[in-house]
């Protein structure tokens, strides 16, 4: 109970930094004078509250731990033992769930939340060594409240299979949580803007701060935007190593782009950047996968 209470008054606290952010965003919307917020300064105090809010929960959880280890009635809820000395591995999908419930009840962008059917948080393995981000989720992705799984996120799950994982075993997440919003009597998918991207960032901050992934794959020039805040061509951009908070990345086509463009050449270079991240995991590569095309 006592560890509930905690968490309860954690959730339920709102971080100042936000207060911060509310305001500066306001001032900046209604006055052009001094004092003024760069989009940029804008984008740091977010990130400095998503940081805050992930070392908050980390500290919840460790403190209900603690709790649940000190009553024998919640056995049920307890870790499982581990040697003397050896410290407890998070149980992850327990920090993700309060940041989940805060994506869900989210009405920063109004006419995104006027305009889902529902909020597309992430799914997969909360221990994943690999961890995939796109853009935003399309029509059904907002119908079915998972990231990927139309047309491209069926590409998508034919290439991890061909990287010898399982859809389970890694993350997926997009940058955005709403689909965006279309015009009415309008078809397709349009692409966030760089506001949306900069509202909506902190929360996939906090998974990636929680998930802890060995290697980030950002998929196409949208994605890269809104994680790393820099923009370029894909024929710049892609097929390199980067990183996010000392997190190898590498980039590559969005496979919505290989529906698009079905030669096989662009496929080949999707399949040697996954080859590439397969080495960065210490994964066996066999003869087939280094010959295989998409």
């Amino acid at each position: 109970m006592r560890a509930q209470n905690f968490a309860r008054s954690l959730q339920m606290t709102e971080p100042a930094l936000d207060l911060v952010i509310a305001a500066l965003e306001k001032i900046r919307e209604t006055n052009d004078r001094f004092p003024s917020a760069s989009k940029t300064v804008l984008a740091r105090l977010r990130t400095a509250s998503a940081v805050a809010r992930s070392f908050a929960l980390r500290t919840a959880h460790a403190t209900a731990a603690d709790a649940v280890e000190s009553d024998s009635s919640a056995g049920a809820l307890a870790k499982e033992d581990v040697p003397s000395g050896q410290p407890r591995a998070p149980n992850k999908a327990a920090l993700l769930d309060p940041i989940r419930e805060r994506v869900c009840a989210c009405t920063k962008c109004a006419h995104l939340a006027c305009s889902r059917t529902q909020t597309v948080f992430g799914v997969g393995n909360p221990d994943a060594d690999l961890m995939f981000i796109g853009e935003a989720p399309g029509m059904d992705e907002d119908q079915q409240g998972e990231p990927f799984v139309g047309r491209a996120g069926q590409l998508l799950t034919k290439i991890i299979k061909a990287m010898n994982f399982a859809r389970e075993d890694v993350y997926i997440a997009n940058i955005l949580k709403c689909r965006p919003d279309m015009p009415s009597g309008s078809f397709g998918n349009r692409a966030p803007t760089t506001k949306e991207m900069q509202t909506c960032r902190p929360y996939l901050v906090e998974q990636i701060d929680v998930i802890q992934p060995k290697v980030l794959v950002a998929l196409g020039a949208v994605a890269v935007e809104g994680l790393l805040g820099m923009r370029g061509t894909m024929r710049e951009l892609r097929g390199r190593w980067h990183a996010y908070n000392g997190i190898p990345l590498m980039i590559t086509y969005h496979p919505a782009y290989l529906l698009r463009n079905q030669a096989p050449s662009e496929k080949r270079k999707v399949w040697e950047d996954m080859l590439e991240v397969l080495e960065r995991l210490d994964r066996p590569i066999t003869e087939r996968q280094r010959n295989y095309f998409l």
